[in-house]
Formats: structure tokens, sequence, C-alpha cells
């Protein structure tokens, strides 16, 4: 029988609306080597890679009568080239024109007649540079049997691959009637699914959605706690439309380096994380983001940011991922006006979920989404998604990239950035991967709410700057 989706996959399907679609993205930007590179090799690599993970040449079939949760199946008419698209820039090909391009590609939804993802060849960048933008539904991106797109495209070994059979033939599409007893036989083996299955309809996804929360350990006790605290309210929870803004930001990992190796010299030595570098960063950014907009900042403001992160942090800014990924609802003191000040309070409030227990564990974790460390940014996505947006303000995503270059064919890559989707409710969410000596934030916004995310976007800059001045300023 065909493999069923789980709850909270399905759950992805369901919850989908216009305004808020359910895939996470990723723009890799890429030095091309001195012979080039075409949108026939990429057709030629993904080809060569999706042989490998069966998935992305499945879709999703529905059971008649929502008697069970959808099924994957063989795509009989696979088209790999409706999948990778082609596309260019006007001269100059700057980064706001390819910005401009992201927000628009990532805002449409996936066809969900197809297997649900897309990849965009996108040539005419600034200085022979090309992109490569993809977009994975959460739902076909579990860790395990399908891992998200941008990592199956990339690798660290720039040699030509030599070319795969192609032994794949889509098994027979199962009948209305071989769908409909396959779910009554899984309803006999797990007869306390049928209820939900019955939920899992369009009509009733909200109580789907809570099932859901039941079902997922650790979190709902983060949750009832967090729940004591609504998130305060903030021009980062508006309701949101269709459209997209897209904003990319590139640091220096070394940036952040230096300022936890500074602090690591005085009595704060075991307590910051570059991780708290990057939060305080961002705090420092939505601080000065929300005063341009004339908002109400005191001394107590705070924004709450729900964080995936990693407990272990090695010296050399990369985070382990293993199983030591917890995710916390961190409230980020934008009232506080000192940059080492809001540092050590993130500091702070980090350490003290992470040791009083009151993060979600990484089996918790696991047990959500299938836990894969090159999927952490859909993870967070996912948990973003499933949780109230009553509960916080924003998602932020930071996963530990390679720190040595990776390749795309023989296409060198020279930055990545993120595309975390909104919930409902959320105008912006921030994603960003640490890759080979550099930190780079995607911020993704709704286009009415947050017309200024391009300003957010120059404050991340000024605050690290500030951070940097804070603590014995740039060597």
């Amino acid at each position: 029988m065909p493999a069923r989706l789980t709850a909270l996959d399905a759950s992805f399907l369901y919850l989908e609306e216009p305004n808020t679609a359910m895939h996470v993205g990723s723009v890799m930007v890429f030095q091309p080597p001195e012979d080039g590179f075409d949108y026939d090799r990429l057709v030629s690599l993904v080809a060569r890679r999706i042989a490998y993970v069966p998935r992305y040449r499945q879709r999703v079939r529905g059971v008649p009568g929502h008697l069970a949760n959808p099924v994957w199946v063989d795509d009989e008419h696979f088209d790999l080239a409706y999948h990778v698209r082609r596309s260019a820039l006007p001269r100059p090909g700057s980064d706001e024109q390819l910005e401009e391009l992201v927000a628009r590609v990532e805002s449409r939804a996936l066809d969900r007649d197809r297997p649900l993802w897309e990849v965009y060849l996108v040539e005419g960048l600034l200085g022979g540079r090309f992109a490569i933008i993809t977009k994975t539904h959460q739902a076909l991106v579990d860790g395990v049997n399908a891992i998200d797109l941008a990592q199956v495209i990339v690798d660290g070994d720039a040699a030509q691959e030599a070319p795969v059979t192609d032994t794949w033939r889509p098994a027979r599409e199962p009948s209305d009637l071989e769908l409909l007893t396959g779910a009554l036989v899984d309803t006999v083996r797990r007869p306390s699914q049928a209820i939900d299955n019955l939920r899992g309809g369009v009509a009733d996804v909200r109580a789907t959605g809570s099932r859901l929360l039941e079902s997922l350990g650790d979190l709902v006790a983060a949750v009832a706690r967090t729940a004591a605290r609504p998130a305060p309210q903030s021009p980062l929870n508006a309701t949101i439309g269709e459209a997209r803004r897209f904003v990319m930001v590139g640091t220096d990992l070394e940036d952040y380096r230096k300022i936890r190796a500074r602090l690591a010299r005085g009595r704060y030595a075991d307590d910051v994380t570059v991780n708290d570098v990057v939060l305080a960063t961002i705090a420092g950014a939505l601080r000065s983001w929300l005063l341009t907009r004339g908002e109400s900042v005191h001394a107590g403001s705070t924004l709450r940011a729900m964080v995936p992160v990693s407990v272990h942090d090695s010296d050399d800014g990369s985070v382990g991922l293993g199983n030591r990924v917890i995710a916390c609802f961190v409230d980020l003191p934008v009232g506080e006006p000192r940059a080492a000040m809001r540092l050590h309070q993130i500091s702070f409030a980090m350490r003290q979920q992470m040791e009083g227990g009151h993060a979600v564990g990484a089996e918790s974790l696991a047990s959500i989404a299938g836990f894969a460390p090159p999927t952490l940014h859909s993870l967070g996505a996912r948990l973003g998604s499933a949780v109230s947006r009553r509960l916080f303000n924003l998602v932020i995503t930071n996963v530990p990239g390679p720190q040595q270059p990776l390749y795309a064919g023989d296409a060198l890559m020279l930055a990545t950035y993120p595309v975390i989707p909104l919930a409902r409710g959320q105008a912006l969410s921030i994603g960003l991967t640490s890759y080979d000596g550099g930190v780079y934030f995607g911020l993704n916004a709704d286009r009415d709410a947050m017309p200024d995310v391009d300003l957010l976007g120059q404050c991340l800059i000024d605050s690290l700057s500030e951070l940097c001045d804070a603590h014995g300023g740039r060597r």
C-alpha cells in the first residue's frame, strides 16, 4: 500500500491557505565554473540527485471521504522540466532585483496535483553569478523519507558526477476502492486514529491542530508555560495577505566569534554562545526598526521569538546538531538601549530555559518531524506552524552550515539564504545560516504589513556593528 502522510504532515495541507503557503525555500548564489553553468546542467544535476530520494517523484492523493490521511503515490506523468524552471534578471542584475523575484516566486503555492517542489535557475546576476531558488512543501520534508531540496542539490565535492542509470518506474496509482480498503485496514489497526482522520477535513482543521498539539509531549508543556504570558502586541502581528517581500543580509561569522571570545575573557566566560550573539543582533535590529516606526518602546519592552537552537556550541562558531537540538521561547529585550546588556539578558534567558528544563527536548523534535540536521529550517517552520501565534511574535531559525565550500555540480556556492514561511497573523520570519565564514539572513515578510523590511535588514548590520563596538571594536 502507498505510504500514508502522518497527522502532522497532513495538517500542513489542511491548514494551507492562499495567504499562508506552507513551503520552505532557499536562495543559493553561485559562481559558475569557467565553462559556465546552464539550465541543462541543473536539470541533469537534479535528475541524478532525486534518483536517491523517491519522494520527489511522488504526489499527494486524498482518500475519498477523508476517512484516512492522504497517501503518497508515484506521479505516473512526472515531468522534470515542469519542476526545474528558468528565469533571468534584467540588467544590472542586482541583489535587490533577485530579492523581488524571490518574493514573487515564494509567495505562490505549489501545485497539489504534482510533486510538491520547484527549483528555479536565475541567470543574469551581477559579476556573472547565478542563483538557484528552491521551494519544498513542509508536508514533504519529514527528514526521513525526504530532506530539504537545497540539501539534495549541493554537496562538498566539485567533481563531475557519473551518470545515474534511471531505473525508476512509477507504480500504478491505487483506485478509490483500494484507498478506502487501505483506510479501513488502518482503522482496524489503529481505532483511535479514525476520529483524527475525520477531523482532518478542511472544515475542521482547528480541531486537527489542537489534537496534534496534544501529541507533542514536551512541546505542550512549553506551550502551557508560555500561554500564561501571551506574546506582547507588536506590528509584527497583523493580518497578512498573499504577497511577500524578501531581503537578504550577509554578515561575517568572525564578528560573532570575536564578540563571544572577548566575553569569554571576563566573568561571562561560560555563559554566552554564538547563538546568543545572533539573537542579540536581531534584538538590536528589531529595537531600531521599532523606533524608526515611532512605536512605543520602553525599558521593559520585549518581543517573543520561537527559536529552535542547539545546546552544543563549538569554538569555531559552528553548532552541533545531532540529538542536542531544542526549541526555546525567548523574550528579546528590545527595550534595553545597551547592546552589551541585551546580549547578557538573552544569554541568561537561554541558559535558564536549557538548564531549567524549560525547552523542548531533541526527542520531541524528532517525533514531530523525523529530525535530520539538513532540514532544521523546515523543522523550525513546522514547529512555528503548529503553535498558536498568540504565544510568540516571530519564528527565528538559526541553522549552522558547513564551514567549507559547497558546490552545485562544479559551481561554487557563495551564499545561501533561507526562506521561512509566514504563519497566519505573523508578518515576519527570520531564517539564518552560517556557511563558509559567513552568516546569511533571509527576512521573509508580508508585503503590506512590512514595506520597510529592507530597513530592518540594514538595522541588522548596524546592530552587529554596535555589539562589536560594545565589546572592544573590530580588530
